[in-house]
């Protein structure tokens, strides 16, 4: 099928077709309009037909992003951990916010890599558009490929990171049979952090500062999620209402899934939020279509202007 960039300044050429307005001619040939926006499942069809493309553009960047550092991909473990080495000397030694938990050192950990996992997707989906006009411009492919290949990244960097993480909660514990419910835990977070990406990432499109508010509002997310503490203990003389706020916090949802886990001896009943799993995938799933929807729709818009 033919395409036509602009049916409205199309010329009729000369001949038997002189007479024909330009939507005469569109619909007498079939032209389309190029770069339409095709329907949402025709779209999800084409997306999962560049998965490979997917993957492979991940973990080309992931190879990239650290190959002008010294230290190369130790960088993906390190960073995280002189996260937690901060925020144990703040929280853990001078706030004696440790005293409370047992073991704080791995809690902490987990809540630092769970929640920088979640971070970054969203950092990274923001610009996933903007920073990639010029591959936008020069090929024809599903829009959302760069956000959800953005995701894929960070998800390669937590898995790689977990295996330092293992070895921390392996130092206080032995595994235990909780340690399967990782599984579906990493994916409703990975589908939640993707429809967050895709958000994010046609917002960023748009509006170029908001790369530049991003990490202010992420800091704010960290310092409410109770990476460093527990937001249960922290507003149990709270309002019910703001209570149940902190608790459906799906930053929140996915560290205490994980949490629980990798240590379930810090938990009891009343430690998890009621109903956790079912709040991971209502949470999961809004993100997911929200975000994918909310992405699609502007597909069109991609890279133009």
């Amino acid at each position: 099928m033919s395409t036509v960039s602009d049916p409205v300044n199309f010329s009729a050429p000369s001949g038997v077709d002189a007479g024909l307005t330009p939507k005469q001619l569109v619909a007498k040939y079939g032209l389309t309009v190029s770069g339409k926006r095709p329907g949402l499942f025709k779209y999800v069809r084409e997306l999962w037909s560049r998965r490979q493309f997917i993957m492979a553009f991940a973990t080309a960047r992931l190879v990239a992003q650290y190959t002008t550092a010294k230290l190369g991909q130790v960088w993906q473990v390190l960073t995280p951990l002189l996260n937690c080495a901060v925020f144990y000397l703040v929280f853990g030694v001078m706030m004696k916010t440790g005293e409370t938990i047992d073991p704080y050192i791995p809690w902490l950990c987990i809540g630092v890599f769970v929640f920088q996992f979640s971070q970054s997707a969203v950092l990274s989906g923001t610009r996933a558009i903007s920073d990639n006009l010029g591959l936008i411009r020069a090929l024809h492919f599903p829009r959302a490929s760069l956000p959800i290949a953005f995701t894929v990244i960070q998800l390669q960097q937590l898995l790689i990171s977990m295996i330092v993480l293992v070895g921390i909660v392996l130092f206080w514990q032995p595994p235990t049979m909780t340690w399967l419910l990782l599984i579906p835990a990493l994916v409703l977070q990975c589908v939640f952090n993707t429809g967050l990406a895709l958000m994010f990432a046609r917002i960023g499109a748009k509006t170029s500062d908001m790369a530049q508010l991003m990490p202010f509002l992420l800091r704010t997310w960290m310092y409410t999620s109770g990476v460093m503490y527990s937001v249960q203990g922290a507003v149990e003389k709270w309002p019910t209402i703001w209570q149940a706020l902190f608790r459906l916090n799906p930053a929140s949802v996915y560290m205490d899934l994980i949490r629980y886990a990798f240590i379930p001896n810090t938990y009891n009943k009343e430690a998890l939020p009621p109903h956790v799993w079912a709040i991971a995938l209502g949470w999961a799933l809004i993100a997911g279509l929200v975000g994918f929807v909310y992405f699609w729709k502007a597909e069109e818009e991609y890279g133009r202007g």
